[in-house]
């Protein structure tokens, strides 16, 4: 499935924008790589400004020799996947397109099951879960998830929708499963963003359950239904504000504190200071969406500052490029970063 030869033209060169073929010997498979009326096609050619036709079994694509190689390394990924008996979705097209390059051996994926990995430069893993096998979409998130398996406190730090929160729950779900944890926690702090959290009506659970929602959201993504209710019965699995972990050792547990960001210095400082013997800690946040009180500084940024030099402890930053969400999001998140020199001289 390697390119054809380009006839040379008079002068003795190759000429510009050359068309190469690509056959692949399954048509059915081929169509769904294609996706429904060739969408994953026309998100390729968008992409990579190249132009692809279909004729039964074979891909042509015709632009500039980079763009046109990337293209047909993607689409043998793609066809690879189904072969290996993968579905082929829009996020597949998308991951593809975002990561650095080909796998190594697109026949085989190395599968996160809790234990540590070297992962060498350029290659793809799955983080296995109870419903689904979660794909690092990004570099960044690749690099992101090795460091949660690797270091005993992780944090992840970048815009909304670059999946800080999402791949740490996938990971903690997978450590869980393979034994490797006995229970998972997930944290928040409780902070109003310019709603009072004394209006909402009910008991205090109630009033705290919206500010848990994206945590609920991901555990629904990696747990079947009725066992993600037991363990929560059982306390297995713990959601709960960021005030109840006072006090606590929170040993043999994958802890996760979102939106840390909102944690006061005080509170990050007792946050981390539950960490108990074999227990992960990861402190996922966004520096741009600060919702505490005038003055009253991040603990996030303290934290950056003070712990950045200690071993075991990772770093890990997200850009709008890592963003995986609808592509307006990306946009929306340049467009007020572009912004902040204005409202500094303001």
């Amino acid at each position: 499935m390697s390119p054809s030869d380009v006839p040379l033209d008079s002068t003795g060169s190759k000429p510009s924008n050359p068309e190469a073929r690509v056959e692949f010997p399954d048509n059915r498979l081929l169509m769904d790589v294609c996706g429904e009326f060739d969408s994953n096609l026309t998100t390729i050619e968008t992409s990579l400004e190249v132009q692809i036709v279909r004729r039964g079994n074979s891909i042509v694509v015709i632009g500039d020799d980079l763009a046109r190689d990337r293209a047909i390394e993607i689409l043998n990924a793609l066809y690879q996947r189904r072969v290996n008996g993968r579905e082929v979705e829009a996020a597949d097209v998308d991951r593809e397109l975002r990561m650095g390059g080909p796998d190594e051996d697109a026949g085989k994926r190395n599968l996160v099951k809790g234990d540590q990995l070297e992962m060498p430069v350029g290659a793809r893993f799955e983080i296995k879960t109870r419903k689904k096998l979660v794909e690092p979409r990004t570099d960044a998130q690749k690099t992101y998830v090795q460091s949660l398996f690797e270091n005993e406190l992780a944090f992840g730090i970048g815009p909304a929708g670059t999946g800080k929160t999402y791949l740490a729950v996938a990971v903690g779900v997978s450590m869980f499963l393979s034994g490797k944890v006995d229970k998972i926690i997930l944290s928040r702090p409780a902070v109003e963003a310019g709603e009072r959290l004394g209006f909402l009506p009910g008991a205090l659970e109630e009033k705290v359950d919206p500010y848990m929602q994206p945590l609920y959201d991901a555990l629904n993504d990696f747990l079947p239904g009725k066992q993600l209710a037991k363990l929560r019965e059982e306390k297995i699995i713990e959601i709960a504000p960021l005030a109840f972990m006072r006090g606590r050792t929170l040993s043999s547990a994958y802890v996760v504190l979102d939106e840390a960001q909102n944690a006061t210095t005080m509170q990050m400082k007792m946050f981390l200071t539950r960490l108990g013997k074999g227990s992960r800690m990861v402190i996922t946040g966004d520096r741009t969406q600060i919702d505490l009180p005038r003055g009253v500084p991040s603990g996030l940024a303290d934290a950056e500052r003070l712990l950045s030099k200690i071993p075991k402890v990772s770093f890990n930053y997200f850009t709008s490029k890592d963003v995986v969400r609808h592509p307006l999001v990306a946009a929306i998140i340049e467009a007020y970063e572009a912004d902040e020199p204005h409202k500094q001289s303001s």
